[in-house]
């Protein structure tokens, strides 16, 4: 009995010496990643493991000959890792029983290091690595973020290491584990919309950078300095850039996440206070914007030489500052400001503002990685930038349109801004020679404001200017891109329809100029309407020249009786 015991003993202690370096080398985890057809995508955190190590200094044959003696823990969603010159270990079991490649995705850009480790049958060990230590054209997967291919295994359980480096900010991206087929459509739509994005961004500036040359404008000067810099950022933090723009220069890019992005804030801040103009309101305020901005531009230069967590948190306090400060600008302009446009550019600013906030909160590790804190940016631009083009543009050509009409005068009216009469005549003599050589007609509609006397003598000159104007504001909407309102008289306005054209048509024409002269106007007293005569003349005609032709048409409108109940005239037709 007691042989038999020592032997049972015996065998069971043979037993266990053959188990226990076998369940110290691969222990198993709780759940395996089961990745087959029709499987959905999977997230990291479901099933993985993880240990912080502090120092960073172990490699993978030391990790796994320490085994469960390290403090493995189960992963959480939405867990943040402080990693900062040590390293996060990730483990997990998967079994790939798919045709097609299932891939490890780890969802965010700017990664300092990435490295998947996996073990063959034979003992030897396959490393693969992609982040900000070598160029993305060199990674297992190219692309805007890390990716490892999981091959189509034997149909066996197999174990996945990742070993991650990130400096300055808490790691906490979503690692998900996807197909091949889910990855390549989730690519193109990206590529598409980024390529949306960044080509509007980019003909945004140049058409900023064309007015700026072609109008001597600032503000769009510096409106294209933003956004270049916001663009150029915008690549950086997303991982457009180091994908397609300065793949080969490791260095640059490894600033470049952190530098970009710090550039865009001072440049949105000029361009904030070149439009707000705050010395109007306060010179110490303006004053405080320019010393935010070089204090911006000081702490994004101390970032490049001393890379620290430290320094980026005082950058981000700062980008916080100067939203607080953007706001306070727009606010003053909004209740104080004459700037019929300013309100409109205010509204651009407001998408940003608020986007602004999650890469912010993201940076100093008050919030989670999500889809707004890595693309919230990139969506307030989106909206800002079309919004803020179209009322810089509204604002410029409001601040030109002086300019513009003081260099028109030799050529227009003064009080209506159409052509005057000298111009008239030759667009008419041009108009009449082409007419007759292509032999198709063209047509002069002459319109006379019949009450001028009767305004004149009960409102008063002030009031009859307004009443030419709007005058020739109808004649203007008469006219297409291709014919010629203009001022023939102290009363008379002419409208050139340059052919070919017929007789209906010109006298749809008419007849619009009566109407629009019948509707009330907000320039004008309520109880004040514009009575226009009309005469329309098919040209050319027996009159050989168009001095000749105008003398004619207007003769025969100065006939027309300012009480006549008919107020349109047809001459030879």
């Amino acid at each position: 009995m007691v042989q038999l015991v020592a032997r049972s003993c015996l065998l069971l202690l043979w037993l266990w010496s053959c188990i226990a370096p076998a369940a110290a080398q691969a222990p198993p985890i709780a759940t395996a990643f089961v990745l087959e057809a029709g499987q959905p995508d999977a997230m990291l955190e479901q099933h993985a493991q993880y240990w912080l190590e502090h120092d960073g200094k172990l490699d993978i044959q030391a990790v796994v000959a320490a085994g469960e003696s390290l403090p493995w823990a189960p992963m959480a969603t939405g867990q943040q890792y402080r990693i900062d010159a040590g390293a996060l270990w990730i483990r997990f079991d998967a079994v790939v029983r798919d045709n097609e490649s299932w891939y490890v995705v780890v969802q965010s850009s700017g990664i300092d290091r990435v490295q998947l480790f996996r073990q063959r049958p034979n003992g030897h060990w396959i490393v693969e690595e992609a982040g900000d230590t070598r160029p993305v054209s060199q990674w297992p997967v190219p692309g805007r973020v890390p990716t490892f291919d999981l091959p189509p295994g034997r149909g066996e359980v197999e174990r996945f290491w990742l070993r991650i480096e990130h400096q300055r900010v808490d790691f906490a991206a979503p690692i998900r584990l996807t197909s091949q087929s889910r990855l390549f459509a989730a690519r193109e739509t990206e590529q598409f919309l980024f390529g949306a994005y960044f080509g509007i961004s980019v003909l945004l500036a140049l058409v900023a950078v064309f007015n700026a040359v072609g109008f001597r404008d600032r503000v769009f000067a510096i409106y294209a300095v933003y956004l270049v810099t916001f663009t150029l950022g915008q690549a950086a933090y997303m991982g457009v850039g180091a994908q397609h723009l300065w793949d080969p220069w490791l260095t640059f890019n490894a600033h470049s996440t952190f530098v970009l992005p710090a550039l865009s804030v001072p440049a949105a801040l000029w361009f904030v206070q070149r439009v707000t103009e705050p010395a109007r309101f306060s010179r110490r305020l303006n004053q405080f914007v320019f010393l935010l901005i070089g204090v911006l531009l000081a702490v994004a230069l101390l970032e490049v030489v001393l890379p620290s967590r430290g320094i980026l948190e005082l950058r981000l306090a700062l980008t916080g500052l100067s939203l607080a400060l953007v706001a306070v600008l727009i606010g003053f302009v909004w209740t104080k400001a004459d700037d019929p446009d300013i309100r409109i550019i205010a509204l651009g600013f407001v998408p940003v503002m608020v986007m602004a906030l999650f890469p912010i909160l993201r940076g100093i590790n008050l919030i989670p990685n999500s889809i707004f804190t890595r693309y919230g940016l990139a969506m307030g631009a989106a909206v800002e930038m079309p919004i803020l083009f179209y009322a810089l543009s509204r604002r410029g050509s409001r601040r030109r349109e002086a300019q513009l009409r003081a260099s028109a005068l030799p050529r227009t009216d003064a009080l209506t801004g159409l052509a005057d009469r000298r111009s008239l005549l030759q667009r008419l003599e041009a108009t009449l020679t082409r007419a007759r050589h292509q032999r198709h007609p063209c047509a002069l509609v002459v319109a006379k404001l019949a009450n001028y006397d009767f305004i004149a003598s009960q409102h008063g000159r002030d009031t009859l200017d307004r009443a030419l104007v709007v005058t020739a504001s109808h004649m203007r909407r008469a006219a297409t891109d291709v014919d010629l309102a203009a001022r023939a008289g102290e009363r008379e306005f002419a409208l050139l329809i340059e052919g070919p054209t017929t007789a209906d048509q010109a006298s749809s024409r008419a007849q619009q100029i009566v109407a629009s002269g019948l509707r009330s106007s907000r320039a004008l007293p309520t109880d004040l309407t514009l009575r226009l005569l009309v005469v329309v003349a098919m040209l050319p005609d027996q009159q050989p020249d168009a001095e000749s032709s105008l003398q004619w048409v207007l003769g025969a409108l100065a006939a027309i009786r300012p009480d006549s109940r008919k107020q349109i005239r047809s001459l030879n037709f």
